[in-house]
């Protein structure tokens, strides 16, 4: 039996012999089982080879087609996969599932004026001997991946070498740009060698995709997927390629079972994302950055409500869509709670000991939560008194935010809460008091989080960001996590300027993390609400499949 999504089967073969198959009953989005009966039967041991001719559908939900007029060259078509969580089944018949991993090998037949990338090898080209206009890729991935790593590209692109094992590929436009944002990948592959053990996939490139890419990074083994909106010039949001680079080890190796258990990916990921930070920027640039993930707990805990069960960090899906129970939380819930257990096990040197035992444990296999734990506790043997404390049920099992959490080292973050503080206490006669010399100080992290500390309190009066914007002009900054919280504090004070700037926002990238929160607040706008339904309406044609349904469901109009 394996999974498929809106994709045709014309035949099956078992060892070159027809086979008949079947397909069973659809599933809202798990899609079609296939079941394919084998002319004869196998006793334990037995090999088979199965071939299934198939073509996926113009709109599988794992693919997004761009037209030559949707690309920066304007000139030649391009394609891109993204599989997590259950979308590989809508390119092709798998066992769409991370609890099996599997190598692989490809050829891809293109128009020869494109490239094609895999999460793979580049085994070299050859012309397409059926076809003189078409060039033929071959790839190869000898590490066993789960389906969702499975990962397509196929684009007028070019590349830049940045390292020994790194090439930024994108479109023309953007390669040299990219080059610039990326360069610390070899440094940070290095430091993440140096903190979980050797790289085992061989090349590290990356790829720079259109604006519709759904996620800030996509950890496809060999060739890192990241979204545009990371380019700020000033490298400053490069912590998404560390935390692409540390899931080589945590996910990529080290893999989750079931969906229900993606902090084990994704909050090992965040530590070493983190660990790394600290290596290259400080240990305070560590603790800035993990209290700047508490706050992004807190804030999605707002959104989704405290009592409301995908808050929980342990999750059950059981007739849920992983893509509608996805959050920060198993990213920031589960940071924490690693965070909070370096600080009761000795501290980052002594943890991280465990983290690298860890992954050497489980590499090559795919794990639940109670296997963590029991490592754990194996591990630290000598401190099982300490574990026995911890609120085990609470941290895996409770909706909310936790009562206990880590202690944060406030040095950079001091700033940022006192400058928060003044605005939030300022009555209109204290307005003057405020000048761009506030920010001078300030870097562009320390910006993202007194814009976030802000989000988290009520709505500051109209005449308080209308002044905030006359002193600091926050439209004028391009760095898109600064952007992003700007332009939501002005629709959450109702500044009707603001609403073409988050409108246009929303629809010129598609990272949900940006899109999906302005279009909800400028959905809960009285003045915007229509206008943001009837943009997306207009703008559904040309999203990503993913995000037009998420962003369908938020705005009540699901199709």
């Amino acid at each position: 039996v394996l999974d498929t999504r809106d994709v045709q089967v014309f035949r099956v073969t078992v060892n070159g012999q027809d086979a008949q198959f079947a397909f069973g009953e659809k599933h809202s989005f798990k899609g079609t089982p296939l079941e394919i009966t084998f002319p004869k039967e196998l006793r334990r041991g037995q090999e088979a080879i199965v071939e299934i001719s198939f073509e996926s559908s113009p709109k599988s939900s794992a693919l997004q087609w761009f037209t030559p007029e949707q690309t920066s060259g304007k000139k030649h078509p391009f394609l891109f996969s993204q599989c997590q969580a259950t979308h590989c089944r809508a390119i092709f018949p798998c066992q769409d599932t991370p609890a099996v991993k599997l190598t692989y090998y490809a050829e891809i037949s293109i128009p020869k004026e494109l490239v094609a990338l895999m999460s793979a090898n580049r085994d070299g080209e050859m012309p397409d001997p059926e076809d003189s206009s078409r060039k033929i890729y071959c790839f190869s991935q000898n590490v066993p991946v789960p389906c969702y790593l499975f990962a397509l590209v196929v684009g007028a692109l070019e590349s830049r070498k940045i390292g020994p094992r790194t090439l930024v590929w994108a479109e023309k436009e953007l390669v040299d740009k990219s080059a610039y944002e990326f360069s610390e990948a070899e440094a940070m592959l290095k430091t993440a060698e140096d903190l979980a053990g050797p790289y085992v996939w061989g090349q590290y490139d990356l790829l720079v995709l259109p604006p519709s890419f759904p996620y800030g990074g996509m950890e496809n083994p060999c060739l890192t997927f990241v979204t545009p909106t990371l380019l700020a010039g000033d490298r400053s949001l490069s912590n998404v390629i560390a935390h692409e680079i540390s899931h080589s080890w945590t996910g990529n190796l080290v893999t989750n079972k079931t969906w229900e258990h993606f902090w084990l990916n994704e909050g090992h990921t965040v530590y070493l994302e983190r660990r790394i930070g600290g290596r290259l920027f400080g240990e305070q640039f560590r603790h800035f950055q993990a209290l700047g993930g508490w706050r992004e707990l807190q804030n999605t805990i707002n959104t989704l409500g405290d009592k409301n069960p995908v808050t929980n960090l342990v999750l059950n899906l059981d007739e849920v869509d992983p893509d509608v129970a996805y959050s920060s939380v198993p990213y920031e819930k589960g940071f924490a709670l690693l965070f909070y257990l370096e600080q009761l096990l000795g501290g980052p040197d002594v943890f991280m000991g465990f983290l690298k035992a860890y992954v050497q444990q489980f590499a090559y296999k795919s794990i639940v939560t109670e296997d963590w734990k029991k490592f754990l506790y194996s591990y630290f043997k000598d401190k099982v008194d300490v574990l026995d404390k911890v609120d085990w049920n609470s941290w895996f099992h409770a909706p909310g935010i936790k009562k206990v959490k880590p202690t944060y080292d406030m040095t950079l973050a001091n700033a940022c809460v006192a400058l928060s503080q003044r605005w939030i206490e300022a009555k209109d006669s204290d307005l003057g008091s405020f000048s761009s010399a506030d920010l001078k100080e300030m870097s562009s992290h320390q910006l993202i989080e007194f814009l976030a500390l802000l989000l988290l309190e009520a709505p500051l009066p109209l005449s308080h960001v209308k002044r905030m914007q006359e002193v600091y002009d926050f439209n004028a900054i391009n760095n898109s996590e600064i952007r992003f919280r700007w332009l939501r504090l002005c629709i959450r004070s109702k500044w009707e300027e603001a609403i073409p700037l988050a409108l246009k926002m929303a629809t010129d990238q598609g990272r949900m993390k940006f899109t999906r929160p302005l279009f909800r607040d400028l959905y809960s706008f009285d003045k915007s609400r229509d206008l943001a339904v009837k943009t997306f309406l207009e703008h559904r044609p040309s999203m990503h499949p993913v995000t037009s349904m998420l962003v369908g469901k938020d705005l009540k109009q699901d199709q």
